[in-house]
Order: structure tokens, then C-alpha cells, then sequence
């Protein structure tokens, strides 16, 4: 854009928030590109201003300024965007999730962007009548944990991450362990506090805007910036059993027969819902780990040593601190990896059905080609999540998400501490879903939209599946302009 627009847009931007210089920072300002909060540092972005609101109405000035300039729009939550995106993450279970690691917020994906920080929307109160918690966008999953269990011992099911943002997290599904006995973290939304593109301010539920609140519950980063969540909360558990496996194993058809094993179990149609595995496999072998929410007596009756070989290094815990409760093996191994610094990295996700499960066939073929084919990085690994149970309760059509018949994910990792992804890396991730999927010709396995790959063909169809035609729609209706806008995000039909 033209020098004099982008003055213009200094100024209206700086109005927006007050005049306060501190809560908005220009790409023409000294050391701008040291401020850019960069997560994956595979995909540089530089916005044209990262705003700091604290108000609704501050959020809506900056959008009816950037709309007025010519901008493009995004929101930063958590800032997990695995593409530094917007509005989006998951951090899954491991919603790290990265559901969850998924994510989640970004920088719009896309140069000249405006971002608006939600950092200040801290806001946080539970109703003593309803238990419904009203929070700001803003706050971080580990703070919400925090917070909601001092105000009577309450919880919702979300990833384990816990410096993720709660506005990406929450709007694009947000799994995690407690996701098959609660559902998702979206489904526990009840209301929510919405600036459309129009700038106009409303509140979206089931009975009022009840397009905006479809499109909100997982597809948001392309419609709207959600400042605030009422959400339907839960009696935390009091007692858990937390497990993990380990397997230093380097023979190919050891490691796969223990996934054989898990993948029978976790497939199996009367499987506990208290029950939340996963497997990860990397370079050092193989780790099966997890919670299960019941006493030690239940977790005793479940018998795992009946659906695989226990290793020597097992370790059993009894929980009774529902702030402990929410570990994660694949967080605490990302962790280990990048320690909270961010890296370049690539990243796939791959959901399965009852229907497309990998065959005995099919993971004696993928655990070949994940000991056989070149990674260019010693710094790998893969993650595989049950879900299912309360997830699956809720119709596709229901919410924007629409990975509902999904029982598990795989999450595949690629990271390099020394410079950019390369072709050969990317080339082994993107091999490995292929053949996952070559055992069910024509099988729809999607993408989960909080693990963001730059690199799918067709992004909005993998992420949203048969929601795409109705997204669009409301697309159309609520945000023609494509203002809310990221290379992934829903656009409307032309």
C-alpha cells in the first residue's frame, strides 16, 4: 500500500487503542522485527502492526480501522500457530494437542497483516448459580486450569499445553485427555462475545446468531475475533491414574506389533471413556502413555497388561491433584526438544475412523518406512491419540469441527535447531501419510485445523469436510470482504 494510506493507517490504528503507544507497535517502529512473537520459524511473517487492546471496543476500532486501510485481520491468542497464522493451535491432548501442541494464534500467515493481541482480556468469573465461567480470549490454558479450580474445583476438558491461548484453542476444537468423558473444549462454549468484520460487537449462543456461534466452534480465525467464552464447566476428578511405557526397542516388527496391540485396544467399541492413551514413536523407540480418570481399584480392573507387553520401565502414579492430572508425555518430549524456544519446524496431522483404521498390513509397511527412509534431522517423532467417546456424541453438522467419527490422531513432528525444514524432511512426513492412507483408497482422513500445514492441497476440505459448503455461506454473509483472513482460513464462495 501507498505510503500516505499507511500513514493514515498509523494514525487510526494508534486512536484506536487510546493513543497509548505501548499498545500498538508499527513495522516501520525500531527493532518492530524483535517484537514479532514468531513460533514456527519455518514461515516468517512481518504484520504491519501487532495491536494490544484491552477492550471489546478497542478490537472493534482496529478492525474498522484496518478494514478503512486495507488490511487484513487476524487475532493472537496463545501464539502457537504452527504456520504463524492467527486465531488457530492445538495444542491436542499432547492439543499439546501442540491439541492444543494446537493451537495457537498467529500473525495472519501472510505479510502486512494487522494483528490484534489479546494478551490484556484476562477477565475471569464463575457464576455461584450456574457454575458457567465467563473468561477473556486472552488467557493462557494453564492459567485457566489455575483459575478454575480456585473458584470451587472446577475444570473443561482442553490440551495439555499450557502456554496456549484459550481464543485459538477454543474455537478451533481444543482435545485433550478429558476429551472422551467432556467432549472438546468447544463444546463446552455456551455464549460468546464476537467483533465481526462490520465492526459491529454481538453475542453468539445457540438461540442468537446462531450462524456466527456454528462457524465460531472451529473454523474462528476466518470469521470473527471471540473476546470472551461462557463455558459450561465440570466437577474437577479427584483421583486419576497417570501411566507410561517405555520401549528402547530398535526392531522394526517389535515396535510394530505394540502398535498392533495399543491400536486394538483403543479401537475397541467398549473402551472406557476414563481412559486417555498415546504412542509416540521416535528415534529412541517407542512410549505409551496416559491418564485414567478413576480410582487406583478401577484402573487395577482394567487389566492394560491384558493388550500388550508391559516394559520393564513402567511407572504407575495415583493422582488425587487435578492440577497434576493433565500431564502429557508428548508435551513433556516437545518440551525436551525445543524448550518453549521457537525453532523451524513442519508438522502433519492424519484423523482415523472405525472405518479407516490402519490394517496389520498397513503398519508393518509404516513402520518400515519410518526406520528406512532418509528424515535430513535426528529430531523427529510421532504421536498417536485416542479420542473418540464424547466427541463422537455430537452430530458433524453441529459445530463448524467436523472431525466427529474421528478415535484417532496422528501427529507427526519434524524439528530442526539449525536452520529451515528441508524438502527431505518435509518429503518424509508427508510420505508417511501417504502410506497410511494408500491401505484405504478413497478414504476422507482430514486434517486437524489447529496442526496448520502450510503444504495441503486442499486445506479448507481437509480441515472442515462437509461444514466447508455451510462455512462458506456464512462466509458470504457475515465477512464478504475476507477481512478475517489467514492462507488456510474459509473464504467465501465467488
Amino acid at each position: 500500500m501507498g505510503n500516505a494510506q499507511s500513514i493514515a493507517g498509523h494514525d487510526c490504528l494508534l486512536a484506536a487503542v487510546g493513543h497509548n503507544p505501548s499498545m500498538v507497535t508499527f513495522q516501520t517502529d525500531a527493532f518492530f522485527t524483535f517484537r514479532i512473537p514468531l513460533y514456527n520459524l519455518n514461515t516468517p511473517v512481518i504484520p504491519a502492526a501487532i495491536t494490544y487492546p484491552s477492550t471489546t471496543e478497542q478490537v472493534a476500532s482496529i478492525v474498522s480501522c484496518a478494514v478503512d486501510n486495507g488490511y487484513k485481520v487476524q487475532a493472537r491468542s496463545g501464539g502457537h500457530s504452527y504456520a504463524n497464522y492467527g486465531a488457530s493451535l492445538e495444542s491436542t491432548q499432547g492439543s499439546h494437542n501442540l491439541a492444543n501442541l494446537s493451537f495457537l494464534t498467529g500473525l495472519g500467515g501472510i505479510d502486512g497483516a494487522v494483528v490484534v493481541d489479546l494478551k490484556h482480556f484476562q477477565q475471569f468469573s464463575v457464576d455461584p448459580d450456574t457454575l458457567v465461567a465467563t473468561i477473556g480470549a486472552g488467557t493462557l490454558l494453564g492459567d485457566l486450569q489455575t483459575r478454575l479450580d480456585h473458584a470451587g474445583g472446577r475444570a473443561v476438558a482442553h490440551g495439555t499445553c499450557p502456554q496456549v491461548g484459550t481464543g485459538g484453542h477454543f474455537t478451533i476444537g481444543g482435545l485433550g485427555p478429558l476429551s472422551r468423558e467432556w467432549g472438546m473444549a468447544l463444546d463446552h462454549i455456551v455464549e460468546a462475545e464476537v467483533v465481526l468484520a462490520n465492526s459491529t460487537i454481538i453475542r453468539a449462543s445457540e438461540t442468537h446468531n446462531q450462524d456466527v456461534f456454528f462457524a465460531i466452534k472451529g473454523a474462528a480465525a476466518g470469521f470473527a475475533i471471540v473476546t470472551e467464552f461462557k463455558l459450561h464447566t465440570h466437577e474437577a476428578p479427584r483421583e486419576a491414574v497417570q501411566y507410561s511405557f517405555v520401549w528402547n526397542v530398535g526392531n522394526t516388527s517389535e515396535k510394530a506389533e505394540l502398535f498392533k496391540d495399543w491400536q486394538r485396544l483403543i479401537s475397541s467399541k467398549d473402551l472406557s471413556r476414563k481412559f486417555a492413551s498415546e504412542l509416540i514413536v521416535s528415534v529412541a523407540g517407542v512410549v505409551i502413555s496416559g491418564t485414567y480418570f478413576g480410582t487406583k481399584e478401577e484402573w487395577d480392573a482394567f487389566k492394560i497388561e491384558k493388550h500388550f507387553p508391559l516394559s520393564n520401565s513402567a511407572n504407575i502414579v495415583t493422582l488425587t491433584d487435578w492440577m497434576g492430572m493433565l500431564g502429557s508425555g508428548a508435551e513433556s518430549l516437545m518440551e525436551s526438544v525445543v524448550g518453549g524456544i521457537p525453532v523451524p519446524f513442519y508438522a502433519k496431522s492424519m484423523s482415523f475412523t472405525p472405518e479407516n483404521l490402519i490394517p496389520d498390513s498397513g503398519v508393518d509397511a509404516m513402520f518400515k518406512y519410518i526406520d528406512t527412509t532418509n528424515k535430513d534431522t535426528t529430531v523427529w517423532f510421532i504421536i498417536f491419540n485416542v479420542e473418540g467417546g464424547a466427541t463422537n456424541d455430537i452430530p458433524i453438522n453441529a459445530t463448524a469441527y467436523a472431525h466427529r467419527e474421528a478415535i484417532m490422531w496422528m501427529q507427526s513432528y519434524a524439528v530442526n535447531l539449525l536452520g529451515p525444514i528441508s524438502t527431505t524432511t518435509k518429503k518424509f512426513l508427508n510420505g508417511l501419510n501417504a502410506v497410511a492412507a494408500s491401505y484405504h483408497p478413497g478414504a476422507d482422513f482430514g486434517a486437524y485445523p489447529g496442526y496448520v500445514d502450510p503444504q495441503l492441497i486442499d486445506p479448507q476440505s481437509s480441515y472442515w469436510g462437509p461444514n466447508l459448503p455451510r462455512l462458506q455461506t456464512i462466509k458470504a454473509d457475515i465477512d464478504p470482504h475476507n477481512v478475517f483472513h489467514n492462507p488456510q482460513s474459509v473464504q467465501a464462495l465467488s
